[in-house]
C-alpha cells in the first residue's frame, strides 16, 4: 500500500516557496509587463487558494498541458554585435554620453552570460518557471498524483525537440519527481513530435510560411504600424541616452549603413532590454542587469507595442477575413481532446499529458481555443493597435506560457477545467458550463462547441462494449 501523501504535500509546499518569484520580479511582470511582448518572464496569474472545487462527486483523472518554453538567452548575439558596433565608433570618436560609457561594458557582460548559457537555450530562470508551474501543478492535483503514484499510471512527455523545449521537459519533470519521489519512474523519457509541437516549421505549415515571407497585405500593414512619426521618435529617445546628438543624427541619416537606421539600432537596444529579465539570474549580483536605465517606459512601451504588432499579424488573430495564422494549431486541440476522450473510453492508461513548445505554437492555440483576449481580428481599415484591441503578447504567451486541461469524473461523466497562465478560464463563446459561473465543461459540451460530434458518435460504440 502506497505510503501517505501528507509528507510529498508538505515537500511540495515548501518547493512552492522555493519557486515562486521573488517580490521584485512580480513587480517587474506587473510594471512593465507589455514592454517586454512575448519576452516577458512567467508569473502565475491566479492565486491557487481562489480556484473553484470541482462538483461533487467528481475526482481527478488526468491533466494534460501544453507548454512554452522558460525565458531563455536570445537566439542569437546579432542586436549585442550591432548596437556594439555603433558604440564602439562614439567611443573612439567622444560621442557617448556619460550614461552611454557604461552600456558596452554591460553588453559586453549579457553576451558573454548568453554565450555561457548558450544562445536560444533555457536560463537559471526559466528553469525556476518550470519547476514553479510543475510544483502548483502538483499542489493543485494531489488526488490525482497519488492516484498516478498508486495506479502506476504513465506521465508521457513530449517536445518540439528544440534544446530549450527539451529542458523546459527536464526541469518540469525534475520537480514533479523532487516533490514527489513515487512518480519518478512513471515519467517516460522525453520524445519529440516536431508535427505536432513545431507545427509552424514542419510540413503542414508550407502555406503559413508562404503567408509569413510573401503576403503583401501583411508586409503594408506592419510597415505602416512601424513607419510612423512615434517610432523615429522613440528611437531618438532611446539612442539619445547612449549617444551625443550629432552622433544620433548620423545614425538616422544613415551614415553607418551596415548598422541599419536609427529604428534598426534602437530596436536592437530594446531587444537587450527585452532579453535582460530572461537572463537575471547570469547578472552579476543575480539581480538584474539594469537595462531599464536605458530605454524609458513610454519608449519600451511604443517598442513592445510594435513586437506585439507583428506577433498579432504573424501568429495571433490576425486579420478578419483569414485563419492563417492560427488553424495549424488545430492537431494541438485535437491531441488535448483525443487524450481525455481515451481516457473516458477506457483506452489509456495516462495519468498527465505534458507538452513543451513555442510561442509559434501557444498563440495560435490560444485564438484557435477563443481564450480571452484572443478573439478578436483586425480589419484592413483598422490596423491593431493597444486601444481597439485587448491582445497582448505578455498575457498571451510569455516565456514559461502554458494552457492546462483538468480532467474529472464522476461515473460516466467527464468534466474538464482549462487554466490558461495558471488562471482558470472559460472556453469559447458558444461553450456551456455545468452551470452559470462555473469553470467546469462536460466533456460531451466541449466536443459539441468544438464541433466532435462525430468523433463521439464514432466512440460510443467502444464504450458501449467496455
Amino acid at each position: 500500500m502506497r505510503r501517505s501523501v501528507t509528507p510529498a504535500l508538505a515537500l511540495g509546499f515548501c518547493a512552492l516557496l522555493a519557486t515562486a518569484p521573488p517580490a521584485h520580479a512580480t513587480a517587474e511582470r506587473t510594471a512593465h509587463a507589455d514592454s517586454y511582448g512575448t519576452k516577458a518572464p512567467y508569473t502565475p496569474q491566479q492565486n491557487p487558494r481562489t480556484y473553484q472545487h470541482a462538483p461533487a462527486g467528481f475526482t481527478p483523472v488526468l491533466t494534460e498541458n501544453v507548454s512554452r518554453h522558460g525565458s531563455r538567452a536570445a537566439s542569437d548575439s546579432e542586436d549585442g554585435d550591432l548596437i556594439l558596433a555603433l558604440w564602439e565608433k562614439a567611443a573612439s570618436e567622444g560621442q557617448l554620453t556619460r550614461r552611454g560609457s557604461e552600456f558596452g561594458p554591460l553588453v559586453r557582460s549579457l553576451l558573454d552570460a548568453m554565450a555561457k548559457v548558450g544562445y536560444g537555450n533555457l536560463s537559471g530562470r526559466g528553469k525556476q518557471e518550470m519547476q514553479g508551474t510543475a510544483t502548483r501543478m502538483e499542489q493543485r492535483l494531489p488526488e490525482l498524483f497519488a492516484r498516478i503514484a498508486e495506479q502506476n499510471e504513465k506521465i508521457d512527455v513530449v517536445s518540439s525537440g528544440q534544446t530549450r523545449a527539451v529542458d523546459s521537459g527536464k526541469a518540469f519533470t525534475a520537480a514533479l519527481a523532487a516533490t514527489d519521489p513515487d512518480l519518478a519512474p512513471l515519467i517516460g523519457a522525453t520524445r519529440t513530435d516536431k508535427d505536432l509541437l513545431y507545427f509552424h516549421k514542419a510540413a503542414g505549415g508550407a502555406a503559413y510560411r508562404d503567408y509569413i515571407a510573401h503576403d503583401e497585405r501583411l508586409a503594408k500593414t506592419l510597415k505602416s504600424i512601424t513607419d510612423q512619426p512615434a517610432t523615429h521618435a522613440a528611437a531618438r529617445s532611446v539612442l539619445g541616452k547612449l549617444f551625443k546628438p550629432a552622433f544620433v543624427q548620423r545614425i538616422a541619416d544613415g551614415d553607418f549603413p551596415s548598422v541599419g537606421s536609427d529604428v534598426d539600432a534602437a530596436e536592437a537596444v530594446y531587444n537587450l532590454y527585452g532579453i535582460a529579465p530572461a537572463m537575471r539570474n547570469e547578472s552579476p549580483d543575480g539581480k538584474g542587469w539594469g537595462m531599464e536605465r536605458y530605454v524609458s517606459p513610454g519608449d519600451a512601451a511604443w517598442f513592445g507595442y510594435l513586437s506585439d504588432a507583428e506577433d498579432f499579424y504573424q501568429k495571433g488573430p490576425g486579420f478578419t477575413d483569414s485563419d492563417i495564422t492560427y488553424r495549424m494549431a488545430d492537431v494541438l486541440l485535437d491531441d488535448l481532446f483525443e487524450k481525455v476522450e481515451a481516457k473516458r473510453d477506457g483506452t489509456s492508461d495516462l495519468g498527465a499529458e505534458l507538452r513543451f513548445t513555442h510561442a509559434e505554437e501557444i498563440i495560435p492555440l490560444a485564438a484557435l481555443l477563443g481564450l480571452p483576449g484572443s478573439t478578436e481580428a483586425a480589419t484592413a481599415e483598422q490596423p491593431y493597435t493597444y486601444a481597439g484591441n485587448p491582445w497582448r503578447g505578455a498575457s498571451v504567451s510569455p516565456l514559461g506560457a502554458n494552457i492546462q486541461w483538468d480532467v474529472f469524473r464522476k461515473g460516466d461523466t467527464y468534466l474538464v477545467r482549462m487554466l490558461h497562465n495558471e488562471k482558470e478560464t472559460a472556453f469559447k463563446q458558444g461553450c456551456v458550463p455545468v452551470s452559470k459561473g462555473s469553470k467546469f465543461y462536460d466533456l460531451d459540451e466541449l466536443e459539441r462547441c468544438f464541433g466532435r460530434e462525430n468523433d463521439r458518435a464514432r466512440l460510443r460504440p467502444r464504450r458501449a462494449g467496455l
